[in-house]
């Protein structure tokens, strides 16, 4: 079951607002694969989903976490085109109409039932439609950070598309992002045993780190990385 959010209620979004150039990279990579129609999965306090409102219709935020869920009924109160859902994956998800996209950012990782919380999320997306998954990268990566905010596994692009595709779900993209990265990941985190982000190194790693990152990967393929990134399609 998909945890309350507790210590991981912000690592959707690590890094606030030391971390632009960061938030800046997800919403530019997400923001191609999105339609009309949205279901975030763990929104937490609503700003990641927010950026999408001006290319959508309708909007479905989501958490497991009590307070996020009255944070995002205040953050959207009044707004007709935007539904506020509280539940933990897997489950039949309390939606009405099908969304043509779901968005889920740093959390099929905190889920045991990876394979079956996909299944619930293809019954409610329509045939065709788009499954975006944003998950931390590489089991050599996994420290106590890891641990401290619940992560059950991290993913390499096989591990992924094999649950992926038990789920019943064709892929449309899948690869290893922001490689540098995951290199300075391994550095702080593994070799050099922080527990977690310092505030100081984050704004230093995403005023360097992050835009040349970003360059590189506009001419190469990198062979590995912080992140996996994958679009899933449901079935027509």
């Amino acid at each position: 079951m998909q945890p309350a959010a507790g210590d991981e209620a912000l690592e959707n979004h690590l890094g606030g607002d030391e971390a632009k150039n960061y938030r800046q990279y997800e919403f530019d990579m997400v923001a191609p694969h999105v339609g009309r129609s949205m279901l975030e999965i763990g929104s937490g306090l609503g700003h990641f989903a927010e950026q999408f409102l001006p290319r959508l219709d309708r909007l479905v935020v989501s958490d497991f976490d009590p307070y996020c869920v009255e944070q995002l009924k205040k953050r959207f109160a009044g707004r007709d085109d935007i539904d506020v859902l509280k539940f933990g994956l897997p489950t039949d998800i309390p939606i009405g109409e099908k969304v043509d996209t779901v968005v889920m950012m740093n959390v099929l990782e905190h889920i045991e039932e990876d394979v079956e919380a996909l299944r619930s999320l293809a019954k409610v997306t329509v045939p065709g439609g788009r499954i975006v998954i944003w998950v931390p990268g590489y089991m050599q990566l996994y420290g106590d950070f890891d641990r401290k905010v619940g992560h059950v596994t991290r993913y390499t692009p096989a591990t992924l598309r094999s649950t992926v595709s038990r789920a019943g779900l064709d892929i449309g993209v899948l690869k290893p992002i922001n490689f540098l990265g995951g290199i300075a990941w391994w550095a702080a985190v593994r070799r050099g045993g922080v527990g977690y982000p310092d505030p100081r190194l984050v704004k230093i790693y995403d005023r360097t780190v992050v835009p040349t990152t970003r360059f590189i990967e506009r001419f190469i393929r990198p062979p590995f990385g912080q992140t996996v990134f994958c679009v899933a399609r449901v079935p027509r």
